[in-house]
């Protein structure tokens, strides 16, 4: 059985779609809404197409944490997590998704984000850069070559083994951001794989800000200070310069040279959230509270 595990909050605008493409697929799955006390019809939409829900107090959200419940009310040898913008762009999903998981080595993949129609152009090429149209799989010998872009790993649309989820302990908990990370890094040290399943597709993108984009990026940095583990075993390498780069070349080949003034700004939004988030111990709570894009992971 596998098991679908989509956390929601105010999802009203996309739950109907998801679960009735999540019940048109080949491999029809078990599907868990696991909702932070929406304020809107998510959990009755949800329990009216015959989806298992559970709610969690408003506030309490984790991202390891709240997946990490949803997971003990799952029935699924296969634990596929999705979120609740990201929609199936066609039935075999779940089936190009899981078809990895066949090879006892590997226990975990994740699949492609394909832009939404109104995407920007420096968001379409983010989602071309991150999630190419070839299939690849990482594991340890990888580090040398692709540094911390090893243990890239998406819970918007992944596929997990529950013998291996519970062998490593689940995701972390209290962790701001990138569970999914931290996770695809305590997998591959330990000597596993994981797949990269281009075939298995998604709608999903976002049209950040600048100032999106300096909160996201912050995070970012608060998550790598605080488990500086997934760095030291990696090398953060050149990686932004070369997704600037690439990014230029993309603009300018698809003739959106108007575009580069953002882009620029862009770049430099999350390059100083970075690194204001990475040294975030020197800054007042009050500060990091507005700074953060997940401003209530600073109440605790």
């Amino acid at each position: 059985m596998v098991s679908v595990i989509i956390p929601t909050r105010n999802a009203e605008a996309y739950i109907h779609r998801l679960i009735v493409s999540l019940k048109g697929q080949t491999i029809p799955p078990e599907i868990i809404v696991i909702d932070s006390s929406s304020r809107d019809r998510t959990v009755s939409i949800a329990d009216s197409l015959g989806a298992r829900t559970r709610i969690v107090l408003s506030g309490h959200f984790d991202h390891g944490g709240t997946r990490n419940l949803a997971v003990k009310h799952a029935r699924g040898d296969i634990l596929v997590f999705l979120t609740q913008d990201a929609l199936p762009a066609n039935e075999y999903l779940i089936e190009n998704l899981i078809r990895p998981l066949d090879d006892p080595a590997i226990p975990a993949s994740y699949g492609r984000h394909i832009p939404a129609p109104d995407a920007k152009p420096t968001e379409r090429f983010s989602r071309l850069f991150n999630y190419p149209d070839r299939a690849f799989i990482n594991d340890r010998e990888s580090v040398s070559r692709m540094g911390i872009k090893t243990f890239f790993f998406s819970n918007v649309c992944s596929a997990i083994r529950r013998r291996e989820f519970e062998k490593v302990g689940g995701f972390t908990e209290g962790l701001i951001m990138n569970e999914d990370m931290q996770f695809a890094n305590r997998l591959i040290m330990r000597g596993y794989k994981i797949a990269y399943v281009p075939e298995a597709m998604v709608i999903h993108s976002h049209n950040y800000t600048w100032a999106d984009q300096f909160r996201r990026y912050f995070d970012i940095g608060v998550f790598l200070r605080m488990n500086r583990d997934v760095i030291r075993a990696s090398r953060l390498g050149d990686t932004g310069i070369r997704f600037l780069i690439e990014e230029v070349r993309y603009l300018v080949k698809n003739r959106a040279l108007g575009w580069l003034p953002y882009l620029f700004g862009e770049a430099i939004s999350k390059y100083l959230g970075y690194k204001i988030g990475y040294h975030h111990i020197t800054l007042p709570l009050t500060i990091k509270k507005r700074l953060s894009m997940h401003s209530n992971y600073w109440q605790g």
